[in-house]
């Protein structure tokens, strides 16, 4: 027999003739894929208040941030809790995790990126005094980045639940506060003032800070130290493209105006902008 005439096997398993098993389709309740995702859920959440189509797509793209604002959350409360039992391995997974879910968050300004003002006031309305400012999670987010602000919780006071979980948050230390303690445990000579500090106040940055990171960054670089802060570092990058996203995406639809909520709009984002989370980490590479 050639190779031509040679039988070919077919099915799950070497040289079986048997045919895949068709997927299973009856079930008593709901899918089980429904179980676990709750998609109905997510998909029947949308309720636009406007006659304008695109809404729709301004309302979607606002909750998938909130869902990526939660996962980074997580990730980032999960690199905390390793950093405190100064378990490395596990702080860095989840940091490079939060990168990647990042690159995602950011693409999501894409479908909004393009947004004309008259696009954006058909349904602007629809907002009232709504804000993304008023994102608990995303406030939640900021404080692990130590840009903590008591007045920040004033606008969940309605909802007892959320403030009580933003309060707890406040008064927590920081990604950055928990990285600067490890580094300490690990004999670098991290001020006590900034070990000691106020945690519920905005991280300050600090010349002393910055000398360690500069030791870390002249030494092996493939040391546990340095590795904990490319990967801040990349972090820190994901945020700064984030808030210059939002930023142009803003300016686009409504130039200077005052932003939704009673914001200050574009300028308010363009003073965020400028700001980097884990300051050393950048001014430390000049000194390098």
């Amino acid at each position: 027999m050639s190779a031509a005439q040679t039988p070919q096997p077919s099915g799950n398993g070497p040289g079986t003739d048997t045919v895949p098993e068709e997927p299973h389709l009856d079930f008593a309740g709901t899918t089980p894929y429904e179980d676990y995702v709750k998609a109905d859920v997510l998909t029947h959440l949308q309720h636009p208040l406007s006659d304008d189509p695109g809404e729709m797509a301004f309302l979607v793209t606002t909750q998938v941030m909130e869902l990526w604002f939660t996962v980074i959350v997580h990730e980032w409360t999960v690199a905390c809790r390793a950093l405190r039992e100064d378990d490395l391995r596990t702080a860095l997974a989840a940091l490079r995790r939060s990168v990647h879910e990042m690159h995602s968050l950011n693409a999501s300004w894409e479908p909004l990126a393009h947004l004309t003002p008259a696009q954006f006031n058909a349904y602007r309305g629809a907002l009232g005094e709504g804000s993304g400012f008023q994102s608990a999670m995303y406030r939640r987010l900021e404080f692990l980045l130590g840009e903590k602000s008591a007045s920040m919780l004033v606008p969940h006071r309605g909802a007892p639940r959320v403030h009580d979980e933003l309060e707890k948050a406040l008064h927590e230390p920081s990604l950055y506060d928990e990285v600067l303690r490890y580094l300490a445990r690990r004999g670098e000579d991290v001020p006590a003032e900034v070990l000691e500090r106020d945690v519920s106040r905005r991280y300050e940055p600090d010349e002393r800070v910055e000398a360690v990171w500069a030791r870390i960054y002249s030494g092996d670089p493939d040391s546990e130290p340095a590795r904990l802060g490319e990967a801040l570092t990349e972090v820190a990058e994901q945020v700064w493209r984030w808030r210059n996203d939002h930023l142009v995406a803003t300016r686009r639809a409504m130039g200077s105006k005052p932003g939704t909520g009673g914001s200050a709009g574009v300028a308010w984002l363009e003073k965020r902008a400028r700001k980097n989370v884990f300051p050393e980490l950048w001014t430390a590479r000049s000194h390098v």
